[in-house]
């Protein structure tokens, strides 16, 4: 095998996709500090135990696993930086009003999540901690909708979803809790046939309530609240079932939609994903003619109880190479051409201009005819004794 091959899922970053990512991740990290976010920086690789609170059974599976020869402990490379980001604010930061904090950096998994996806994505993301309302997920749902903007796009789906909903019915109906993983795998995957014959000698009205829910799927708005009528109908009559709905409404509602024009607001009440730790509304961003969701979020409270601190928490996540991707191609970067020679006047002119953040790109001797990656418009040359800027 060619010494050169990478592992499946794994691949370079060559200049031009580089580039864009990177200009990506900063006008990002940009927009979280002027809405307050504070940016922290994770290791890549903690103890194992540490980087599952607060995800579910799945994630163990996606991290690659060594043991410590220091500790006999076993580490792991992360797959997702928000248990990181909880230790943080439960641990180390360890304040008591609310904190807001952002992350960006690379992941690994085991497996890709989708068939064109890297093993290795590069993450970015923020956190709202110690806020138990919905004003916390109403800015992170912007924040988000916000950082998509900045790749280029407005037509935006958001997917809202009550992800406890089924553990909800589930516990009101009083079903053992050794069944809640097999129906969320049912619902999640609409294996309704399955279900119901599952379900149907133990609790049939259990097993059409969730066939009925794990199908509505819609839009929802200020002036259309049909579907959350027709949930209402379908569930049965509870306090936290009145909580999920209201919540739902209450977001619906919310004048922070009137300056998205173009965005569509969704709600899913089939998807389950995250179940096992998400604790409120759960959402995710589509883009049109794009089947994979560009960002995921949600609210997870207590997470950092593991860490010896419950906190309500809520924020998103979202992969930087695949929204890069997704943005228009760029047009080259505009540089200045210069010789190279080994001349005082000339690295005085070129430190100049670099001073002033042009891109001065300084050209080997026998090479002069090569294309560069940089539009260079402008040359440094040598007129009447002085280095000047010449439009080419």
């Amino acid at each position: 095998m060619p010494r050169w091959l990478l592992p499946e899922g794994i691949s370079d970053v060559l200049p031009t996709e580089a580039r864009r990512i990177e200009d990506l991740r900063r006008r990002l990290l940009d927009l979280f500090r002027v809405y307050g976010y504070e940016l922290v920086a994770p290791p890549l690789v903690e103890y194992l135990d540490a980087l599952l609170v607060g995800s579910g059974k799945d994630l163990a599976q996606q991290m690659f696993q060594t043991v410590d020869l220091l500790s006999g402990r076993t580490l792991a490379v992360r797959a997702d930086m928000t248990p990181q980001v909880a230790r943080i604010d439960a641990h180390r930061l360890n304040r008591q009003q609310v904190v807001r904090l952002c992350y960006t950096g690379s992941v690994l998994h085991t497996r890709q999540q989708s068939l064109a996806g890297s093993r290795e994505p590069l993450q970015a993301g923020c956190e709202i901690y110690g806020h138990q309302g919905l004003e916390a997920d109403l800015e992170v749902m912007e924040l988000m909708v916000e950082a998509i903007r900045l790749a280029g796009s407005n037509r935006l789906q958001l997917d809202l979803s009550p992800a406890g909903i089924v553990r909800i019915i589930c516990e009101i109906r009083g079903l053992n809790h050794n069944l809640h993983d097999l129906v969320h795998d049912l619902v999640l995957s609409k294996n309704l046939p399955q279900l119901r014959a599952q379900l149907g000698e133990i609790d049939l009205t259990l097993a059409e309530i969730l066939s009925e829910i794990s199908m509505l799927y819609g839009d929802i708005s200020a002036q259309d609240d049909s579907l959350l009528r027709r949930a209402a109908e379908l569930l049965p009559e509870h306090r936290l079932v009145h909580e999920v709905l209201d919540g739902l409404r209450k977001i619906a509602e919310a004048n922070l939609w009137q300056d998205y024009p173009q965005l569509r607001l969704s709600v899913d009440f089939g998807d389950m994903r995250g179940w096992q730790y998400h604790t409120g509304i759960s959402f995710s961003a589509y883009l049109d003619q794009h089947p994979v969701a560009v960002a995921r979020g949600g609210r997870y409270d207590n997470v950092g109880a593991s860490f010896g601190r419950s906190r309500a928490a809520t924020g998103f996540s979202l992969e930087l190479r695949e929204l890069a991707a997704l943005a228009p191609e760029p047009c080259p970067a505009l540089a200045v051409r210069a010789p190279w020679r080994d001349d005082p006047a000339l690295r005085a002119a070129v430190r100049a201009l670099r001073a002033k953040g042009e891109i001065v790109v300084q050209v080997m001797p026998g090479h002069e005819d090569e294309q560069e990656e940089f539009q260079c418009d402008r040359a440094l040359v040598l007129l009447n004794g002085d280095w000047q800027l010449q439009t080419l």
